[in-house]
């Protein structure tokens, strides 16, 4: 319900329900959080600011969990040193901890219902944008930041800008969700949107599924975006449907919402893109980089390691083999999603096909453990970041592009646009 006579925004209004106040952009509010969290890679500094605050409890303990998934399980003394002291803190506060497997915080938060429309969600990670796939204000803070939060329930905002793409026609064989917004990143740029709310609109979105709106959602912070919104429609609702029973209220934007820009861009003009080392807005067709040789393929992260993705994977791998010399890591978001393809068989066919399954986590992408590459390697990867050293060397290279140009490359040993797989 809007609260106000003055059109308004979903990040408008999102806020304005939270901070008791009706805002518009740029003013500054204090809001009351719905959820927050940290990750292996952070929390042990929330922790230790949290106990810096001198409070005894959590605000709210529901609103509250930790997860094990940057580096799941432990690679080294030193990770397991903060694996140990999340697992204390966890079991002093009666707070909430995914333990090694359970996948990725992106995944299993709003996996578990934990996330609803219209809720304001902060996360100690920078892809906690992730959630706009829901219609959630949900942007990612620094762990002292979450700390505030975890002690008080609150924190400040500075309402932000909306930037509007209206998504039009029909995308063609071969282009994803993932193509849709690694083009949409190298059409505006690294800092395109920086502090501002994208809302995404119009009559292509209808033909994108869930784990498709969560890949475009993911990626808003590859523009610079606070957060990103997508709408929540019968797709958003049946899938809810399936893992809450909490009645789900949407934010809409009115009709006269005032917004920084608006584009609109036409999918069926978009084709399978990549994005070279070592940006991801430097983003071209697959026709320009096809032929580039690699050694490593990568299919997971918060950003593409839903079953559509595994599912498409198996699809294109089935009776045919990896390239000699290629390796190809595989990292299920959740332990939920590699219990359905293990059920479904996707598992058997990939592994048949030369593919090495890890940990449901963030695997590879973070860096840490699990796929190092060697310098000079080049890496076709589904993540969301291909930034010098992102998958823990600095002298490899990364394109990043949708599961079935990453799997149709692992097939060659090369940069290869995923058609001429999918026709046959």
């Amino acid at each position: 319900m809007n609260i106000t006579p003055k059109p308004q925004t979903i990040a408008e209004k999102i806020l304005s329900q939270h901070s008791g106040k009706v805002c518009f952009a740029n003013d500054l509010v204090l809001a009351e959080v719905d959820f927050c969290f940290g990750q292996d890679g952070t929390s042990s500094i929330i922790i230790d600011r949290f106990k810096d605050l001198g409070k005894k409890d959590v605000f709210d303990k529901t609103k509250f969990c930790m997860v094990i998934d940057h580096s799941s399980p432990s690679p080294n003394l030193g990770v397991s040193a903060v694996h140990a002291k999340m697992r204390k803190f966890a079991a002093e506060k009666d707070v909430t901890l995914y333990e090694i497997g359970c996948g990725v915080c992106h995944q299993i938060i709003p996996e578990a219902g934990l996330v609803l429309p219209g809720d304001l969600v902060l996360g100690a990670d920078s892809h906690t944008c992730t959630y706009g796939a829901i219609g959630a204000f949900s942007t990612g803070v620094g762990s002292t930041d979450l700390a505030i939060t975890l002690a008080s329930g609150r924190n400040w905002f500075k309402v932000p800008q909306t930037f509007k793409i209206n998504l039009i026609g029909k995308a063609k064989l071969g282009v994803y969700a993932k193509d849709i917004i690694l083009y949409i990143i190298g059409k505006l740029g690294a800092n395109g949107a920086t502090y501002k709310a994208i809302e995404f609109t119009g009559p292509a979105i209808n033909q994108i599924s869930m784990d498709g709106r969560f890949t475009i959602a993911n990626m808003v912070v590859e523009v610079g975006a606070k957060c990103g919104f997508l709408p929540v429609d019968e797709t958003t609702i049946d899938w809810f449907a399936q893992k809450s029973k909490k009645k789900i209220n949407p934010v809409l934007a009115d009709k006269n919402a005032k917004y920084s820009e608006e584009i609109t861009i036409d999918v069926s003009k978009i084709t399978p893109t990549v994005s070279a080392p070592h940006s991801p807005d430097n983003a071209f067709p697959v026709q320009e980089l096809e032929g580039t040789q690699i050694q490593e393929g990568f299919l997971g992260t918060c950003t593409n390691g839903r079953l559509d993705d595994l599912k498409i994977a198996a699809k294109l791998l089935k009776n045919k083999t990896v390239a000699k010399g290629v390796k190809f890591i595989i990292a299920p978001a959740s332990s939920q999603i590699y219990l359905a393809a293990l059920k479904l068989g996707l598992i058997e066919i990939l592994v048949k096909a030369g593919a090495v399954v890890v940990a449901p986590g963030c695997g590879p992408c973070v860096g840490t453990h699990n796929g190092v590459p060697a310098d000079g390697e080049n890496v076709i990867s589904s993540a969301n970041r291909n930034f010098k050293g992102r998958m823990g060397n600095p002298n490899a290279n990364i394109y990043l592009a949708s599961p079935a140009t990453v799997v149709a490359s692992v097939i060659t040993g090369k940069i290869t646009d995923p058609r001429k797989y999918l026709k046959n």
